[in-house]
């Protein structure tokens, strides 16, 4: 019996040590690395945000120029990699002879469409690089993301998309106007059903510059804490620990937020 009683001793610690470790690696975040992921995707967005807020205008817009075209490139290259046929997301038949103009304008830019990987990606990036860099310029011109920036925006990109797409095509000035208010007209639709169906926020432009801290700081779980206690942007350059603590957040993150805001001195100027 004491034999035995030896022998379960080890399966005894065995066991114990292997929980200690599953709850330690619970304990330092590895029970959910998605999560983790997520947070440092937010946190490096809010980051780049912040950073671009405060660059010149044509910085702005060349920075999201160029991130909008890689996305776009990106997505036109998957999808022409994923379509059947050698690339070609739609079958194309070739044109018949003597083709009317605006026939073959209409043909060519089917045939952009239905292209490979790389006029799919091409087409895309120019698409989406000019929508994210007119809607960045005019988001700084109007001050603010509406309906006319937004069908400015989808005017230029489907322009820039039909000269592209439709290269060697006659009219190309025209085909470019067409395609553009086409694309102004679908994405003004889009953009006023959005308004008419989303819910107006109109407190949180007072904590726009703490959710930005705090979302670079990785700590976007205590938003709510700011807003149960009116720490709004103004209050930023006064929050002292006792605040901080008010509003129930531990000392960890109260310590970050303090020296963080020590450091930037765009948030220890009072409005």
């Amino acid at each position: 019996m004491e034999g035995a009683k030896q022998k379960r001793r080890p399966l005894t610690v065995i066991a114990s040590s292997s929980s200690s470790q599953v709850a330690a690696a619970r304990g330092m975040g590895m029970a959910n690395p998605l999560a983790e992921l997520s947070d440092r995707f937010k946190s490096l967005e809010a980051g780049l945000r912040a950073w671009l807020a405060k660059q010149p205008t044509h910085v702005e817009a060349a920075v999201s120029t160029a991130l909008g075209a890689v996305q776009g490139g990106a997505l036109g290259g998957l999808m022409g990699t994923l379509a059947p046929d050698g690339g070609a997301a739609f079958p194309v038949p070739p044109p018949p002879p003597g083709a009317d103009p605006k026939a073959l304008a209409s043909f060519k830019q089917a045939q952009a469409l239905a292209g490979g990987p790389l006029v799919q990606a091409r087409n895309f990036a120019v698409m989406t690089g000019a929508n994210a860099g007119i809607s960045c310029v005019m988001r700084r011109i109007r001050g603010v993301e509406d309906v006319q920036g937004s069908m400015a925006a989808a005017f230029g990109s489907g322009a820039l998309f039909s000269i592209v797409s439709g290269m060697g095509t006659p009219n190309p000035v025209a085909n470019a106007i067409t395609t553009g208010v086409a694309f102004a007209v679908f994405q003004g639709g889009f953009f006023m059903i959005g308004q008419k169906f989303s819910q107006p926020q109109s407190e949180d432009t007072f904590y726009s510059r703490g959710r930005s801290m705090l979302q670079e700081l990785g700590l976007q779980n205590y938003e709510k804490n700011f807003k149960k206690g009116l720490l709004t942007d103004q209050t930023l350059p006064l929050l002292t620990d006792s605040a901080l603590r008010d509003v129930k957040i531990p000392p960890g993150p109260r310590l970050l937020i303090l020296d963080h805001i020590k450091r930037d001195p765009e948030l220890t100027r009072a409005d």
